[in-house]
């Protein structure tokens, strides 16, 4: 037989494959450079790399070619397809991720260091830390493992095939794993969290695969479309295919922490270095939903109603479970867990508003759109919220305990007044994006005739004010307890302080002006089949 040598797409794929050569030669950086300058080399490397990847990620979504029912390409031989929402979700991980790249390269706050550990192979408390501590030396393989994490967040929703999504869930999750653990302060708590993430990802992880089995065992490919005729077309083995998409359905939920695989949620948003949290809460999610989308709208979107029963328990359940148990957390980082939980159960009430493009009106969202519109306001948000967090402190580190926040609105007014901000948001009081983004997702699903969970999210959001609220009065309408000793601000450096000014601006813009970011989402089209 002729052998046929493999088409690629070289400009089509270019961000995923500047981003993987800057992780490569981070590491390069690491074995050859001198210890003083790796930290300005590869903050360097890593800013210019992933905004040369902005720019192809632009110029690749001015470029797609149109087709019958979508905007793009299925390259690499179908292993990757690079169509409009693909370059959407690219677009969004990568400005997440230069917004992660300045929080890591923060040093003011720790003194002249980072906030990641000097020495993570020392045991915690020995004299090898403590040596590591007095010379301030600190990891900058950081850099090369955000790296190599966003460069799996892009891969991830763009996978045209369960086996090139199983291969980039690695590629994002593995580093995420390492980085949870890196904490300079309280070493111990951050290693039992990058170990509970470790060890219940990767049995999510053999979850995932085994649904791939099961998948192929039914369809015959891996490849989504392929799935997707055979889900049109097969009627037989049914329980095959149910048992595939459920456990896919394990492996996809619990990367946003949705009900029953949330467990590892607050302890790992607690214990890991804040900036780490404030990276994966926001790009983690954005790359698991895109996931998520892609695989129930493009393999399983004919079999709709073999999901949708699922979906329907599993939102409610994650909104009501996040909604309530954050009313009562007493640390500020769990609670911002829990509420991020709620809102992995709101963005699965826009997974369930999809319809035939028949059954749309003239003017009505589709459920991408909105899904994609809530993924940018409340990644913005979240950042926005885990970047002040890093900001108040006392002389041991970041004071996360809520009582220690009492009376912060009168020592640092504009500090407390823009979390509040970030707080409206995600609450979805109106003029804020969050208000633009629960209406947009409420909507598609009730259009869809989901409206029972969308009477579950309107009270899960009630009940979710109520937590925010409670913020608020402690910060601005509370006196520290007698013997507590308040938190104070630090000032941070300016690219902690640009984060989050760039990101109250978007949250008050994207809720006063939403229409550009929407018809952004709306131009997008669906997924390429």
């Amino acid at each position: 037989m002729e052998f046929v040598k493999p088409s690629i797409e070289y400009f089509e794929l270019s961000p995923l494959f500047v981003l993987f050569g800057a992780a490569c030669l981070g590491v390069i950086v690491e074995a050859f450079a001198a210890r003083e300058q790796r930290h300005r080399l590869q903050v360097t490397l890593s800013t210019v790399a992933v905004g040369a990847a902005l720019v192809l990620t632009v110029l690749v979504g001015l470029d797609l070619p149109e087709t019958a029912s979508a905007r793009g390409i299925l390259a690499a031989e179908g292993s990757v397809a690079v169509d409009g929402p693909t370059v959407f979700l690219w677009g969004t991980v990568l400005v997440f991720a230069l917004a992660g790249i300045a929080l890591f390269a923060e040093r003011r706050l720790e003194a002249g260091v980072p906030a990641f550990a000097g020495q993570a192979a020392a045991l915690p408390g020995s004299e090898a830390e403590r040596e590591a501590s007095t010379k301030g030396l600190s990891h900058t393989e950081v850099y090369p493992l955000l790296m190599f994490a966003v460069t799996g967040m892009l891969l991830f929703p763009a996978s045209g095939d369960l086996l090139t999504m199983f291969v980039a869930l690695e590629v994002l999750s593995l580093p995420l794993y390492l980085l949870c653990g890196l904490a300079r302060r309280r070493r111990l708590l951050s290693q039992e969290a990058a170990l509970k993430y470790f060890l219940l990802g990767a049995f999510s992880s053999g979850f995932f695969l085994y649904g791939v089995a099961l998948v192929y065992g039914y369809a015959g490919t891996m490849d989504l479309g392929g799935i997707a005729t055979a889900v049109q077309n097969n009627t037989q083995d049914r329980v095959l295919l149910l048992l595939g998409i459920a456990m896919l359905s394990v492996g996809l939920l619990f990367k946003v922490g949705a009900v029953p695989f949330q467990a590892w949620t607050p302890d790992v948003y607690q214990g890991a270095p804040t900036a780490v949290t404030a990276f994966m809460s926001a790009a983690t999610t954005v790359a698991a939903f895109g996931a998520i989308a892609r695989v129930y709208y493009v393999a399983f979107g004919a079999g709709r109603w073999d999901w949708q029963p699922l979906l329907w328990v599993v939102a409610i359940l994650t909104m009501l479970v996040g909604s309530i148990v954050a009313a009562v957390q007493t640390d500020v980082k769990r609670m911002l867990a829990y509420s991020a939980i709620a809102h992995t159960g709101f963005l699965l009430v826009g997974v369930l508003g999809v319809q035939a493009g028949a059954d749309l009106g003239p003017d009505e969202i589709t459920s991408t759109q909105a899904i994609l519109f809530y993924l940018v306001t409340y990644g913005v948000a979240s950042i926005g919220t885990f970047a002040l967090v890093t900001m108040v402190r006392d002389g041991g580190g970041e004071i996360t305990a809520l009582d220690r926040w009492a009376g912060l609105g009168r020592r640092a007014p504009w500090v407390a007044g823009t979390f509040v901000l970030f707080l409206l948001s995600m609450a979805g009081i109106p003029l804020t994006g969050g208000f633009i983004g629960k209406w947009s997702v409420f909507t598609v699903a009730m259009s869809s005739g989901a409206w029972p969970v969308v009477l579950v999210a309107i009270a899960s959001s009630i009940i979710a004010v109520s937590f925010y609220v409670r913020h608020v009065r402690t910060m601005f309408f509370t006196e520290p307890a007698e013997g507590v000793e308040g938190a104070s601000v630090t000032a941070a450096s300016p690219l902690t302080t640009a984060t989050v000014a760039v990101c109250a601006v978007a949250t008050v813009v994207l809720g006063v002006v939403p229409g550009p970011l929407l018809d952004l989402a709306g131009h997008a089209g669906d997924f390429i089949r």
